[in-house]
């Protein structure tokens, strides 16, 4: 028997990176699991690889930060599979972002930026949580990041939303049995990380952690489904940091 036998779970981009091993775990562990992403020949062949592996898993395209791409999103996993009980908001731009400065970078690209790494998580919630409801509850895991502590321009700007809204939402759908935390990953070694950090610069991350090691994804895993089991049935609202020790908070 699997801890997530007869769940059902969403992971939004998880054609790769974190989400891809939150997919995988979740399927390891009895989850039927949609792969949700932009980037249709990496979340098949995830969707595929788990199926080799044995478990339950159809990909998906999303664009989560369009309103109607999202509610498809949630009516496929329903029709698919029966139903929605968990949703990991993943999905972000982060491995090809543009680096700039919050009172320098072009108000295009900062909104949309903003309209999937903030509005993206709102956008699937909403289209997500009244399947939920009919299940009679279901947890929300949403990706946050030690960048809402640190100085981190925009992208941190975006974490530390992410945080509120989480928080936010813990209240408003609480009443549906419906849990809402967050995982907030320090510094992961991931391709995306490999592309946007120099690696001097990640090196240099690494010494002032009290854990002198980088993360890897599968360090996030275990997080992550304790917060979408039953054995955080009395945990929401909540912002959990997997980070080495690299943020300190009282």
């Amino acid at each position: 028997m699997g801890r997530f036998d007869g769940k059902i779970a969403i992971v939004t981009g998880a054609a790769q990176g974190i989400g891809e091993a939150y997919a995988r775990a979740l399927a390891t562990q009895g989850a039927s699991v949609v792969i949700a992403d932009l980037n249709q020949e990496l979340g098949e062949a995830v969707a595929e690889q788990i199926v080799a592996d044995g478990g339950t898993a159809v990909f998906k395209s999303v664009d989560v930060a369009d309103e109607d791409s999202a509610l498809e999103l949630a009516a496929f996993t329903a029709d698919t599979f029966g139903g929605i009980d968990y949703l990991v908001n993943n999905a972000a731009i982060y491995g090809d972002m543009k680096l700039d400065f919050l009172i320098t970078v072009p108000w295009d690209y900062y909104k949309k930026f903003m309209s999937v790494n903030f509005d993206g998580a709102l956008n699937v919630t909403r289209a997500v949580y009244p399947h939920m409801s009919k299940r009679g509850g279901g947890s929300i895991v949403n990706q946050s990041s030690t960048a809402a502590w640190l100085y981190s321009g925009f992208y941190g700007l975006a974490k530390v939303g992410i945080n509120g809204q989480t928080q936010q939402l813990a209240h408003e759908l609480g009443g549906s049995n419906i849990r809402v935390n967050a995982v907030a990953p320090g510094p992961i070694n991931t391709e995306a990380t490999r592309t946007v950090t120099p690696g001097t610069m990640v090196n240099d991350m690494v010494q002032t952690l009290p854990l002198k090691r980088i993360g890897t994804p599968q360090d996030l895993v275990g997080a992550c489904l304790f917060l979408l089991s039953d054995e955080a049935s009395w945990v929401t609202g909540q912002i959990f940091n997997v980070d080495g020790g690299q943020v300190f908070r009282s």
